[in-house]
């Protein structure tokens, strides 16, 4: 028998030059292996494409495509290395039905068919990656383009690969040494990076830069390759933006008779809005990006490589202006505009019972990621039919993201004393749906007087992640030559990953007033600087930036304090230290670890056959998945007894039940909880197949069937549930004694928004694509439909009133509440009351379920189908100049009907992340050297999180996104560049419910780049 035979389909691969990227038998990772050996068709009867530039990228990344087994997206190295890309991210979105969402103005996380990058599983060099996110969504702006030498997106999955794409498998590669042409290769690469918009941002830099080194070599009678890269990016990051914050309230303000069309519990109110912000942001992102591979070839038949991807993102942003909080339902309220129930306009005023002020903002983000991915494989061809290949890897991802502020307030006298917060608050606006609002504030001539702005509160809050993930994969394939059946495929891998949360706090001062006990930093001349805005948002009132470092040396002369993870003086189970102050005990119960082990097998028959005259590849098979995640928690421990004393419930440590001493960073001691490890296994079967008819010598219809699965987020499985106690308030009056309350009960809430026994999201899918490639031209046209049947889902729910006694959790039925002398003035130190004994007074308040959230696999189901169409092609058949000119373009229509379920109410609602229309269009012309082209990516509205001070749920409205590039190749070896991103300074808009309720207005400016490449 001869050795591994390939068919026609792998012949003209081969001959294309693009075998060895998408072979998926022996070639794969001996991309030496002898061609002479191979028996294949006469050369005339292959067509070999010979064209340069953007549209070779487009020509090969065609040829992977239809010699692909599965319905797939390809892009090659050319397209990388000579498109505007930042980053990954960017380049995958002008794939069809591939779509991100813009941080920053630029693409991180990406969706495929309309399922967020939580159902994205990602691989590069066949190996499973973990991600700086804190979920399971990679953050592809930290892979430079430069650095990866190819990709493909797997539409329909095939048993062989990894589980876990229930959206798509997304396979990045680094380049091969042995595998290239030359002897040696070398490339380098230096951009010059302009923002139009820092200028318009305080202390915003401008200017950044991209510059990237590759070489590949070959040694040793072409057995040794060598392959080190190297890319380092360094941006400004800036945006001007307004976000209207969420409609949490809902009260009466027009006092209508009859009016019933507000809320369930509140038919006759109006939703009114937490506020708004306005700001100036501002940052350096650096990202450098380290690539190295070495591979051996000794023999034919052996090749053993060695390859590790480093990259190292940092992000240094501020962002300041103002955060505006209209108040609550206890504001006053004149001249409300009411448009479809939501309260969009009017005059808020502060009242005693309200929380309206406007902050001076000036947070300060750091976030230092790093992602490590090592691998070492063995490729081994046993027999002519036998083949096996070893692999070994290691993955890593650490985070480090510091959120910090630095709030101020207006004082009525900022150099008195004992200054106080001006309560003479009034607020007026008119939102404009997705333009910008009319806005005004009776203290703005204030907010630029440093007699009146002081710093209130600093805070930062530490989210410190690590995810590790070790895994061991054996894969053979063996040939047979029998009907119908070409070769097996069998294989097994075994991971383990580890991820680890770390939470920590420190606070100083009060955002509502001026605390006593911590008193405001009157600011300087020296410390600030006076702000004011330009453009569309010039009518916005001027603000003093306060320069951090200065402040807080001012404010901490003996050092600036650290955070720490605390209970927190005023934490339930503290046996020492005082016995009021805000509790952190959150920052114990949401650290910890998630442990993930995953067994898997796979056997998959490859098809290689006829029906009639027509002939059929393809693959079919089935993967077994045995997974187990565990999660560290903290598990309350107490028992309630009566007090002899009240006749009443107290909650008290209870050692039977595993209570510990657990001692957190500054000494306190909590009893009421044990250490615990919660685990949960589960088993899948995951049959796939894909098939492959080639009609003709240029059309083919593929069809392909699988189960798939996804898990849920690695930051999920966290078993850190927490119940709390709501905080009553009990003030007595120092005249008449008598005794206030803020609320007569003490509300009980529960959260457990994660949990190790989520189970993965599950789906049946289907795919049918009809691709035809163009004979007298080059291109294809392809058109393909997809249908996933969704059989469950992770959903997050409330619960609301919730049994937690029934449920097992132990509450008591009232709590202690101290009470306090009514303040003589604001800010004052609070002041306990005292009984004839001189002892503190204490009230006793009963206490009631309320709500509790937490995750559950939901067995509604639904649907998510839809439609591709891609267009590519060269116009070849022009005349003279004309003939370099051609067209990439595709389009995509996506839908969904997902049930969700709410305590007993079932409601449908879009999944986040989906939009339903999704096109990319490119145009491009080259001639004699000179290249150019313009490149559009649109999405239509979707459903996503903004980031105000906490992630809010909104619709995105629909964008435009348009880059244009231009290039001139002065020689074989040097070539100039000039291109734009973001030319039309696209903006990023949002809203809730409906577009009068204005969420997001964000515009990030456009980016100039221009530089030249040198080639060797």
């Amino acid at each position: 028998m001869k050795t591994f035979k390939p068919s026609t389909i792998m012949a003209a691969l081969i001959s294309s030059g693009v075998a060895f990227s998408a072979a998926p038998l022996y070639a794969q990772e001996s991309p030496d292996t002898s061609i002479d050996e191979v028996e294949r068709p006469q050369e005339d009867t292959l067509e070999r494409i010979e064209v340069r530039g953007f549209s070779t990228s487009l020509i090969q990344s065609l040829n992977q495509k239809r010699f692909s087994d599965t319905v797939s997206e390809q892009i090659s190295a050319d397209d990388l290395g000579g498109l505007p890309d930042v980053s990954m991210a960017d380049a995958l979105t002008r794939l069809p039905g591939i779509s991100a969402v813009r941080t920053g103005g630029q693409a991180a996380q990406i969706n495929i068919r309309g399922l967020s990058g939580d159902f994205v599983f990602s691989t590069l060099n066949g190996r499973e990656q973990v991600s700086t996110s804190g979920s399971r969504a990679i953050e592809f702006d930290q892979y430079p383009s430069e650095l990866i030498s190819e990709a493909a997106v797997y539409k329909s999955p095939k048993a062989s690969l990894i589980e876990g794409g229930i959206a798509g498998t997304v396979e990045l590669k680094t380049a091969s040494p042995l595998a290239i042409e030359e002897q040696h290769k070398f490339s380098a690469n230096i951009r010059g990076m302009y923002n139009d918009r820092a200028s318009e941002v305080s202390d915003a830099t401008e200017y950044g830069h991209r510059l990237s080194f590759s070489y590949q070599g070959k040694f040793l009678d072409d057995t040794l390759g060598v392959s080190l890269g190297y890319a380092r990016l360094f941006q400004p990051s800036v945006s001007t933006q307004f976000i209207g914050l969420a409609y949490n309230g809902q009260v009466d303000v027009d006092g209508l008779e009859g009016d019933i069309d507000g809320p369930a519990d509140c038919p006759n109110c109006e939703l009114i809005s937490e506020g708004f912000e306005m700001q100036h942001k501002g940052g350096e992102e650096t990202r450098d990006g380290y690539v190295a591979a070495f591979e051996w070839a000794p023999i034919d038949t052996f090749t053993l490589k060695a390859d590790a991807f480093i990259s190292k993102f940092d992000s240094e942003a501020f962002a300041r202006g103002f955060r505006v909080k209209l108040g609550g339902i206890n504001a006053g309220i004149t001249n409300p505009v009411v448009v479809n129930n939501s309260v969009i306009g009017g005059t808020f005023s502060r009242t005693d019972n309200s929380f309206t002020r406007v902050e001076l903002v000036n947070d300060d983000n750091q976030d230092f990621d790093s992602v490590t991915n090592l691998g070492v494989n063995a490729s081994w061809e046993i027999s002519p039919d036998l083949a096996v290949q070893f692999d070994v890897s290691r993955s890593s991802a650490e985070s480090d993201f510091r959120n910090g502020l630095l709030w101020s307030l207006v004082g009525e006298d900022a150099t008195a004393a004992n200054p106080v917060f001006d309560e003479n608050v009034q607020i007026s606006y008119l939102l404009n749906g997705l333009n910008l609002p009319d806005i005004g504030f009776n203290q703005s001539d204030a907010f630029t007087d440093l007699d009146r702005v002081m710093v209130s509160k600093y805070g930062i809050y530490p989210y410190e992640n690590k995810d590790e993930l070790d895994a061991y994969r054996v894969d053979f394939q063996y040939y047979v030559d029998v009907p119908i059946i070409s070769g097996f495929e069998f294989g097994y891998r075994y991971s383990d990953r580890e991820y680890n949360n770390d939470r920590s706090v420190f606070e100083y001062g009060n955002d509502s007033a001026f605390s006593v006990s911590e008193p405001p930093l009157q600011l300087t001349s020296d410390m600030v600087e006076e702000v004011n805005w330009s453009g569309d948002f010039g009518y916005f009132p001027s603000y003093l930036s306060v320069d951090l470092d200065s402040a807080l040396n001012a404010w901490f002369p003996s050092g600036r304090p650290q955070p720490v993870q605390t209970w927190g003086p005023g934490a339930a189970g503290v046996i020492n230290g005082p016995g009021t102050g805000p509790a952190t005990a959150w920052t114990l119960q949401e650290s910890g670890d998630v442990f993930e082990t995953v067994n898997s097998a796979y056997l998959m028959a490859n098809i290689n056959t006829e029906i009639g005259s027509i002939p059929v590849t393809g693959n079919v098979g089935v993967r077994y998945v045995k997974s187990k995640q565990s999660s560290t928690t903290l598990q309350r421990a107490t028992q309630l007894i009566e007090d002899l004393e009240t006749g009443t419930s107290v909650e008290v440590s209870d050692p039977t039940a595993g209570a510990q001493n657990i001692t957190d960073d500054v000494g306190l001691i909590n009893n009421f909880y044990r250490p615990a490890l919660i685990s949960h296994e589960y088993s899948d079967v995951l049959p796939s197949i894909n098939l492959n008819f080639k009609l003709t010598d240029d059309t083919q219809l593929r069809v392909a069937a699988a189960k798939v699965m996804g898990r849920a987020p690695i930051n999920r499985f966290a078993a850190n549930a927490s119940t709390t106690i709501e905080t009553v308030t009990a003030f007595q009056d120092r005249d008449s004694g008598e005794i206030t309350l803020s609320n007569p009960t003490a509300r009980v809430s529960g959260n457990a928004r994660n949990s190790p026994y989520l189970e993965p999201f599950y789906a049946t899918q289907y795919d049918v694509s009809w691709e035809y490639y163009f004979s007298d031209t080059e291109g294809a046209l392809v058109v393909a439909g997809f249908y996933k049947d969704i059989e469950s889902f992770v959903e997050d729910i409330e619960i609301e009133p919730y049994d937690f006694e029934a449920n097992g959790i132990v509450i008591p039925d009232n709590v202690s509440v101290p009470v306090y002398l009514t303040p003589e003035f604001a800010g004052q130190e609070a002041e306990l009351a005292l009984d004839e004994n001189g002892d503190p007074i204490f009230i006793t308040v009963p206490t009631e379920n309320g709500s509790y959230s937490t995750a559950v696999n939901n067995a509604e189901g639904g649907y998510i189908r839809g439609l591709e169409i891609a267009y590519t092609q060269i116009y070849s058949m022009l005349p003279g100049m004309w003939s370099g000119l051609g067209v990439s373009a595709s389009y995509s229509y996506t839908e969904s009907e997902i049930q969700r379920t709410l305590g007993d109410d079932v409601y449908a609602a879009n999944l986040p992340g989906l939009s339903e229309n999704v096109a990319t269009l490119t145009v491009f012309w080259e001639y004699e050297g000179f290249e150019t082209r313009l490149s559009s990516r649109y999405r239509d509205a979707f459903v996503s999180q903004q980031v105000a001070v906490n992630d809010q749920v909104v619709n995105f409205d629909e964008e435009l996104v348009i880059d244009y590039q231009a290039s001139y190749e002065i020689n074989d070896n040097w070539s100039v560049l000039f291109q734009v991103n973001n030319l039309t300074d696209e903006p990023t808009k949002s809203y809730f419910s409906s577009e009068e309720q204005t969420g997001t207005i964000q515009y990030f400016g456009t980016q100039y780049y221009l530089g030249m490449t040198y080639q060797l």
